[in-house]
Formats: structure tokens, sequence, C-alpha cells
């Protein structure tokens, strides 16, 4: 006797480690989604910049008809998607985020290094203290009355 259909499936079914479930891509819409529900778990000024970011990226490529361009970008935010859900899933530990590999970094074209330089400028002061920023205003204003003057 042989068994089951559905037994003989569940009995090949292999967990996976988060790199070979990050190489399944997610459709578009369904990835979008569980990135901005993801960033739920993220400080609100993180949240305020990922989701900007993301809209804008999945905004930007969707007019893209280079088939192997869409599989990399959406694996790539497959692969965020993980690591971002992973981290928010440990208990007591925010997102901090990682460093970029030189090999990755040596991938990217001048546009990609040039978006990155922006993010990086953009997102500064999401890490400042609320004093520091406060002090960084109150200066700004002086400065303004001085050339007022």
């Amino acid at each position: 006797m042989l068994p089951s259909t559905s037994l003989r499936a569940a009995s090949t079914r292999i967990p996976l480690t988060l790199s070979q479930a990050s190489a399944q891509v997610l459709p578009p819409i369904p990835l979008y989604r569980r990135l901005l529900r993801a960033h739920r778990g993220l400080p609100d000024e993180m949240r305020f910049m990922g989701d900007a970011y993301v809209k804008s990226e999945f905004r930007a490529t969707r007019a893209t008809d280079n088939p192997l361009h869409v599989m990399a970008f959406l694996q790539q935010w497959k692969v965020y998607l993980d690591q971002i859900s992973a981290s928010l899933a440990a208990e007591g530990k925010a997102w901090k985020g990682r460093r970029i590999e030189q090999e990755t970094m040596d991938a990217l074209s001048d546009e990609q290094v040039g978006q990155l330089y922006e993010l990086m400028h953009a997102s500064k002061d999401v890490w400042k203290a609320p004093e520091q920023l406060e002090r960084e205003a109150l200066e700004a204003e002086a400065a303004a009355k001085k050339e007022d003057k």
C-alpha cells in the first residue's frame, strides 16, 4: 500500500534556512505589503523613512520590463524583509541594520552609490538625540536672525 499524496508531500519538505527562504521570490504586491507591515515594528522616524523609500523604489521599478532586473529587485527586497522580520522578532532587540560588504559596494552602479549616499545623509538626523536636534535648530535660528540684520 502506497502512502497518500499529502503524506508523501509532507515528508519531502525540508526546512529552509534564511538564505534559502530569501531566495524564494514573492510577487510584487504581497512583498510590498509585507514590507510596509514589517516597518510597523520600527521607531516612528525609521518607519516613515523606510515606508517612503519602499514606496518610491517600487514606483520607480514598476515600469521596468527587464525580467532579470525585476527578479533581482524582488530578491533583494525579500532578503531585506527576512532580515528585518527576524531582527524585530528577537526579544528585546531593535533593528540596527548592518554594514555593507565591500563586494556589494563594488557591484553597485554609480546611480546606486549616489542613492545610498543620499540615504545616508537623510538618515543622519534620525540617530541624533532630541537635545542635539533642538540645539542645532536654535543655532540655525540665531544664524538666520544675524543674516536678517
